[in-house]
């Protein structure tokens, strides 16, 4: 198996990337080895914020679906990414900082991953599944950066970080352009639903990267007519000053959001697969405007905590355990090495990881865990996080568990303080 990753891989570099996806997956898998073999379900929003979600505290908006994944699943309260969409992305795919595997921008090339990465998408395929991404890449446009060329069977979306319309837009369906159907989260999910007919019985990993609640504000009308004349209950607490239409929009579009990821869970019990499936939900950077974020510091671009804390909740059901929320901080270099760890499949990088299994936080109750530091880091700017403590771009530090909002700087103390 490992030859063939690598003859996939050389030909992905002269541009011919499909030339082997065949060769690596089966066609069915029985039902002894799916018991072994979940079906992964990730998904991805745009620009949500931590705050954005019941589950979280907004008063708002109602999210019943996500947060249904809590009650019924975990949930990390110290989840890190990016300050912005591509390097989160790229640290999903490949379980290592963004920095380090090419991408130094979100447009003009500086999103793509370099082509001796090896991405989730070829992990799972070598293993078996059949994958999927439905939504927006933004690692990279062409061949050999497009998502067909780096694990994925089957693409329906955009490439690029940002897409003007949002309704029946037009779309690419694996080089093909396209005209979409409807509102473009809508459709997506319907891509999704169908994915997981036609791939029941072989295990499956769907990659759902939705592009909402990015900018343009543009949302069906069931859900804005909601928000268009509410008033807001939580509002932003800094300086800086709120458009209030815009939160209203933002929320209206997490609303249609939690109302697909409802659809998925729909089609997962109907397959008979709920059990088998583990769904993964997360934002990839801090919210897109200035809203109410928990008291949090900092928005989307920003790394301060509120521009890098994500949620981050999974659900396996029976699996898992129901209602656990783990403290330890982690992030988005995690998901690669703790998706692998859950499903079994032995994992051979061809470059180090940055990333750690999760799998000890999630199935044990008083895991050893050693502490650990995350980074931060754009546009020059680079923020360091531990368990208490974070140091910003400025050589500000704060103690995290006694000042989430990051008022009171402690760099100038004479006292000594222990970091780790």
């Amino acid at each position: 198996m490992r030859n063939i990753l690598v003859k996939c891989m050389a030909l992905a570099i002269l541009g011919i990337p499909l030339a082997c996806k065949e060769k690596t997956k089966p066609e069915s898998t029985s039902n002894t080895q799916r018991k072994h073999k979940p079906n992964i379900v990730l998904i991805l929003a745009d620009d949500q914020g931590w705050g954005d979600l019941g589950i979280t505290g907004n008063t708002n908006l109602a999210t019943p679906n996500i947060d249904a994944i809590v009650q019924n699943g975990v949930m990390f309260d110290h989840f890190y990414v990016s300050p912005v969409c591509s390097p989160t992305r790229a640290e999903l795919l490949t379980g290592r900082y963004f920095p380090r595997v090419g991408v130094y921008s979100t447009s003009s090339g500086g999103e793509r991953l370099n082509l001796d990465e090896t991405t989730i998408a070829e992990v799972f395929r070598e293993a078996g599944y059949a994958t999927a991404a439905y939504g927006k890449w933004h690692n990279g446009m062409q061949p050999p950066y497009h998502p067909n060329a780096r694990g994925f069977d089957d693409f329906y979306g955009f490439c690029s970080g940002h897409w003007g319309n949002y309704f029946s837009p037009m779309l690419e369906h694996n080089g093909e352009i396209v005209k979409g159907n409807g509102f473009i989260i809508d459709d997506l999910t319907n891509k999704g639903l169908e994915f997981m007919d036609k791939k029941q019985e072989q295990p499956f990993f769907l990659y759902l990267p939705f592009n909402t609640p990015h900018s343009p504000m543009q949302v069906p009308d069931e859900f804005w007519n909601k928000f268009k004349d509410k008033e807001l209950s939580k509002k932003y607490h800094g300086e800086e000053e709120e458009n209030e239409n815009f939160t209203r929009a933002a929320l209206a579009m997490v609303e249609n959001i939690d109302y697909n990821v409802g659809r998925v869970f729909n089609k997962l019990r109907e397959l008979q697969l709920e059990e088998n499936t583990l769904v993964i939900y997360l934002s990839d950077n801090g919210p897109n405007g200035w809203r109410w974020n928990a008291g949090m510091r900092g928005k989307k671009g920003s790394t301060d905590e509120g521009g890098v804390r994500s949620p981050l909740v999974m659900q396996w059901k029976n699996k898992l355990p129901k209602g656990k929320r783990i403290s330890q901080i982690a992030s988005s270099i995690d998901l690669l090495p703790t998706l692998t760890d859950l499903a079994n499949i032995e994992l051979n990088p061809q470059k180090p990881l940055d990333g750690k299994s999760l799998k000890p936080l999630l199935m044990e109750d008083n895991a050893s865990w050693d502490d650990r530091v995350v980074y931060n880091h754009w546009n020059r700017s680079t923020s360091i996080r531990t368990q208490k403590y974070r140091l910003d771009s400025e050589d500000r530090l704060y103690d995290m568990e006694k000042d989430g909002g990051q008022t009171t700087d402690l760099s100038g103390n004479n006292h000594s303080l222990q970091i780790l």
